[in-house]
């Protein structure tokens, strides 16, 4: 019998054979990034939502999956004992870049604010720290470094130095990653992860706020 909830572990387990997140899955196929979201799966008065059958066969024909696998996943998850509950981990706020330069997501210091944020667990053992939170890379512009679907983990107020890996925001609503290359009082200088984008420089009076990057998912 199918379940909910094994239909939607195994639209999991098939973005995580490819290392992509539920919405970089989503995007590859076509459909909505935020398609696939956990907290898309249940409407707000908790009623169970199914993916589509569509969904579920424009996800297949972008990964060059059969609907033997779909099937053997799903049997996979019938299957498997029910494990102990881990210990839950903490969750954070999540934002894909091209949203992030809409506004109305930070506030005045880079840190989240507002509605739209879906939420994903911090995938790593390193301690969390107040108003970290989860940018999905979006498209091409960050390779070889970080490649569409990667999640770039973002602290905010931390302090940032030569070198560092830094998400920037200008006054125009521009989000993007690069290496700091320098800061003086008046203007930063930004390298660019990609060899085929330049690289940019701005006066401290056209960036709206900057951030360190602490982690990737790669």
């Amino acid at each position: 019998m199918l379940s909910h909830e094994g239909i939607w572990s195994a639209i999991d387990a098939l973005a995580e054979r490819h290392r992509l997140t539920p919405s970089g899955l989503a995007r590859r196929a076509g459909l909505d990034p935020t398609a696939f979201n956990k907290s898309k799966r249940r409407s707000p008065d908790g009623r169970e939502r199914w993916p589509s059958t569509e969904s579920v066969a424009k996800i297949l024909e972008a990964t060059g999956a059969s609907i033997e696998q779909f099937v053997e996943a799903l049997r996979a998850e019938r299957a498997a004992p029910s494990p102990t509950p881990p210990a839950a981990l903490p969750a954070i706020p999540l934002i894909g870049f091209a949203q992030a330069g809409a506004g109305g997501f930070f506030d005045d210091s880079g840190f989240p604010a507002g509605q739209g944020w879906d939420m994903v667990d911090f995938p790593t053992t390193a301690g969390i720290k107040q108003g970290v939170y989860a940018l999905e890379v979006q498209g091409d512009s960050m390779l070889p470094l970080y490649r569409d679907g990667d999640v770039l983990i973002v602290e905010p107020g931390a302090p940032v130095r030569r070198g560092d890996r830094v998400v920037v925001k200008t006054t125009e609503g521009e989000v993007m990653a690069k290496i700091l290359m320098r800061q003086s009082a008046r203007s930063i200088e930004l390298h660019s992860l990609n060899p085929d984008h330049a690289n940019r420089s701005f006066e401290l009076a056209q960036v709206e706020w900057i951030a360190r990057i602490l982690w990737a998912s790669q």
